[in-house]
């Protein structure tokens, strides 16, 4: 398939014009080596290990969410080089496609609020707001990390969530934040969570879900849809971040517990020991008196005949 017929219909996915000011010049075509397409490969970033596996697939083109060269340069590392030498050497073309897909209908925003679960999902901005069953902040959390199959942190403990707004990416900025205010949104998922942030809007319940994860699905459902290009073979390459968390405080706290409860019911069994004790001994006396007086009756008894 001819690459400026492809170039159309991601253009039709994702029109240009949808993206921020600051992505001039980023997105679109960004490396147009060949002029036919046989095999696309997707994924989120462009990076060497990517373009490694794009060029073991033998790809003609390469789409992803973040472009090569996001600011400009003076001077090329390393890491960057290789990139280049792998795109240049293996003929692969690239595409980026990032603000424009945020705000897409059926784009990254859009597929996070459904892969969460969102119902009633409307646009705000780049993001989306939809509505759940009420939950507590670590319940939605927990939800949050299931379903995107990542590790989460959260802030602000809420009951009765309701209204939730996502952003993919880096979205905790106050711009954001302040339309969440201002459509009575209970909880926001995003991810890049800031101290200033936290304690500015200690009012919401604030979710990162981590950059990769919130982002990636979008990219996933682009892959199956150009999967329906005829002539075509279209693979996606993962590359998760590889954030993992670890939380020794919860072990502790956990630990804790576990003390306090082993320590109850220590006291209880002591309680039970000593009350125990208690009654055996007044069993014992009891005995001791009843034979005194036993004996004190036989002795007036004899003294009596």
């Amino acid at each position: 398939m001819e690459l400026v017929k492809i170039v159309k219909i991601l253009e039709e996915i994702a029109p240009p014009e949808l993206a921020d000011n600051f992505d001039e010049g980023r997105i679109g075509l960004i490396l147009g080596l060949g002029k036919n397409i046989e095999r696309i490969a997707v994924a989120l970033d462009a990076n060497s290990y990517v373009l490694k596996k794009a060029a073991d697939m033998k790809a003609d083109l390469l789409i992803t969410h973040h472009t090569l060269i996001f600011h400009p340069i003076n001077k090329i590392s390393k890491s960057l080089a290789a990139s280049l030498k792998l795109a240049l050497e293996n003929g692969i073309s690239l595409y980026s496609m990032h603000t424009n897909y945020d705000r897409a209908e059926g784009g990254i925003n859009d597929v996070l609020a459904a892969r969460i679960g969102l119902k009633n999902i409307e646009a705000v901005e780049i993001g989306r707001i939809g509505e759940i069953e009420p939950c507590s902040s670590a319940e939605l959390a927990s939800r949050v990390s299931e379903c995107l199959q990542t590790p989460v942190m959260y802030a602000g403990e809420k009951k009765g969530i309701r209204r939730v707004m996502v952003i993919g990416g880096s979205g905790f900025r106050e711009e954001f934040l302040e339309i969440a205010r201002a459509n009575r949104v209970d909880a926001f998922v995003s991810s890049e969570l800031k101290h200033d942030i936290l304690r500015t809007y200690e009012d919401l319940c604030l979710i990162d879900a981590t950059h990769y994860a919130t982002e990636n699905p979008g990219m996933e459902i682009l892959c199956s849809k150009l999967r329906e290009l005829p002539d075509v073979d279209v693979e996606f390459i993962e590359q998760p971040s590889g954030l993992r968390a670890i939380d020794r405080t919860l072990h502790r706290r956990i630990k804790d517990d576990v003390d306090i409860k082993e320590e109850k019911v220590r006291c209880e069994e002591m309680k039970k020991d000593t009350l125990e004790s208690i009654l055996e001994e007044q069993s014992r006396n009891q005995v001791r008196s009843d034979y005194r007086r036993s004996l004190g009756s036989e002795s007036r008894r004899r003294y009596m005949e």
